[in-house]
């Protein structure tokens, strides 16, 4: 007996058979569906997914999704969905955080979107965990949707690595529910690392690294947040044309957030505010690649922001910019 039939999971290898030749998307809602307050288990090997599979938001259907370290769940060829492959919480839904079932999770294994498709997208409920995932090959990494509780989605995410699919619309993690908390994630391949569109979100050593074709170079950016009263907390935007960038009146808190470049591609942005600034910025570090031409470390597209800026590290020889200079507060070297 494996542990996973000790532990009294659902394991999904004793329907299907996860050899990568078949269609298994029918074959896995059934399960989802025909089993609810369930731990579903997914051993080793590659589960060929031509329509995303739905996971309940009610309590009392809800399931908890959990994959063996090299189980892949993979979009086939024929994918012709707009909606992400893993959808956390798209049927049956509800707001309810009293009834048991209702802190559900996605947990390991690796989502492989094959360059199409978007990886896991979590549509509804609350409480809802996405952990110890391998994301690849994918549009948009993980989109955390308007939230059930009056916007609010509540999720935690953490030790979630996400590999785009290159193209200058990909995004690594998509915000539009409100009071996230995200940590220990790493981001390649793509234009936006993460990009907010709501507030009261908590992130925690987040490094997205550029390693796209540098189309569109200048406009991509680590983390780009259109919504404001986000936290970040040793935020590590590497080698894309802006490192931090905020639209309208957004305005953030940044502690011991890092942006770096390691070759010398064109303009280099720390931060960019497209509008006034008005973020609060401390032991903030910039690394300049010594041979680039134009190094920014602070764009403002309106004056007479209240930001601030206080004990900045910077290649101050390399700095092409003074605006920084007007926000700045304490030592700067």
């Amino acid at each position: 007996m494996t542990k996973a039939s000790r532990l009294g999971y659902v394991i999904v290898t004793d329907y299907v058979t996860a050899d990568g030749t078949q269609d298994l998307s029918d074959a896995i809602q059934k399960i989802i569906d025909d089993n609810p307050n369930r731990t579903i288990y997914f051993p080793d090997g590659v589960y060929l997914l031509s329509k995303p599979i739905c996971t309940p938001a009610h309590p009392k259907k809800s399931v908890d999704l959990r994959l063996s370290n090299y189980a892949v769940l993979k979009a086939a060829e024929n994918w012709d969905s707009d909606e992400a492959m893993v959808r956390l919480g798209a049927i049956h839904p509800a707001n309810d955080i009293y009834t048991i079932g209702s802190n559900y999770a996605f947990t390991g294994g690796i989502v492989d979107g094959s360059g199409i498709a978007k990886g896991i997208s979590i549509d509804g409920g609350r409480e809802t965990k996405v952990r110890d995932v391998s994301i690849k090959h994918v549009k948009i990494g993980l989109h955390i949707k308007h939230g059930a509780n009056s916007g609010s989605s509540d999720c935690d995410i953490m030790d979630v690595n996400i590999i785009g699919n290159g193209a200058v619309d990909s995004i690594g993690v998509l915000l539009q529910g409100y009071d996230n908390t995200l940590s220990n994630m790493r981001i390649a391949r793509v234009q936006v690392g993460v990009m907010l569109q709501s507030a009261g979100n908590s992130m925690r050593n987040i490094h997205p690294l550029y390693t796209c074709s540098y189309e569109d170079y200048e406009n991509s950016c680590g983390f780009w947040d259109y919504a404001g009263n986000n936290w970040y907390n040793f935020c590590y935007s590497d080698h894309f044309g802006i490192g931090f960038r905020t639209t309208g009146h957004a305005r953030g808190i940044y502690d011991s957030c890092f942006t770096f470049w390691y070759a010398a591609r064109g303009k280099q942005t720390a931060f960019r505010a497209d509008s006034k600034f008005n973020s609060v910025m401390t032991n903030f570090n910039i690394g300049f690649h010594r041979d680039s031409k134009e190094n920014v470390v602070l764009s403002v597209a309106e004056e007479g922001g209240h930001g601030v800026m206080e004990r900045l590290s910077v290649n101050r020889d390399l700095t092409t910019d003074d605006t920084y200079k007007t926000y700045m507060t304490g030592t700067y070297y």
